[in-house]
């Protein structure tokens, strides 16, 4: 049987549709799912797991309503400002993958101040996944390398992933996604490799302390692998 895994990756899919259950906007669904974040952020950290990695926006979700995209940077932004309490009260430090540029200079403000004071912190490590998508990673990668000059036979899968935006953190063991979908979405395309994949229909503001034990539990009783035959 497998220990809690180290490293879990979360598709925090459904806010959408929860709200539009309780007949509210895809914004009021957005709002609490933010809600959700801390609270599993805590739970994961009660159960041991030492990274959590969550999929807060894609670099697909700039295909929504303005209005959509708009309320969610201003919760992205306040949850961002808010985490600099919290991440001193939980010991938890807290890093920003994906692609910057295309964020706004006071949102890359609130990411650097978060990252810098949080830098210090040893508990579990929070990753938000921010205006971040899988293939765009791997390119933005690709290209880093050819502009420090590196031959074709010089690349390595640990030079690979060295240049990657989750440089210095261990693969996900596990990846989680809510609300029923069964699919990557861009997500993390190259560190799931070898990660167990868990899908469950429960919502994401509906997530529980109990549905992520749910999630472990199925991953203890995964016989992984890795390739290698038995």
């Amino acid at each position: 049987m497998n220990e809690v895994p180290k490293h879990i990756a979360i598709i925090l899919d459904g806010n959408g549709r929860w709200a539009k259950k309780r007949n509210m906007p895809r914004t009021f669904g957005h709002a609490e799912g933010s809600k959700n974040v801390e609270r599993i952020c805590r739970a994961a950290d009660e159960l041991g797991v030492k990274y959590l990695t969550l999929y807060a926006f894609s670099t697909e979700n700039w295909k929504r309503s303005a209005d959509e995209v708009n309320e969610l940077m201003r919760l992205l932004k306040n949850y961002l400002t808010d985490s600099k309490k919290r991440a001193k009260e939980n010991n938890m430090r807290v890093k920003v993958i994906g692609d910057r540029k295309g964020l706004t200079p006071d949102l890359v403000s609130a990411i650097e101040d978060l990252e810098a004071d949080s830098a210090a912190y040893t508990g579990l490590t929070l990753i938000i996944a921010l205006n971040y998508g899988g293939r765009d990673e791997i390119i933005r990668c690709y290209k880093k390398l050819a502009y420090d000059g590196y031959d074709a036979e010089e690349i390595t899968e640990e030079l690979i992933s060295g240049n990657l935006d989750t440089k210095g953190i261990p693969d996900p063991d596990l990846l989680i996604r809510t609300s029923g979908e069964q699919r990557l979405s861009g997500f993390l395309l190259w560190q799931l490799s070898y990660a167990e994949l868990y899908f469950t229909d429960v919502l994401w503001p509906d997530f529980t302390k109990e549905d992520l034990i749910k999630a472990i539990d199925y991953y203890k009783n995964r016989d992984r692998r890795f390739g290698n035959a038995k």
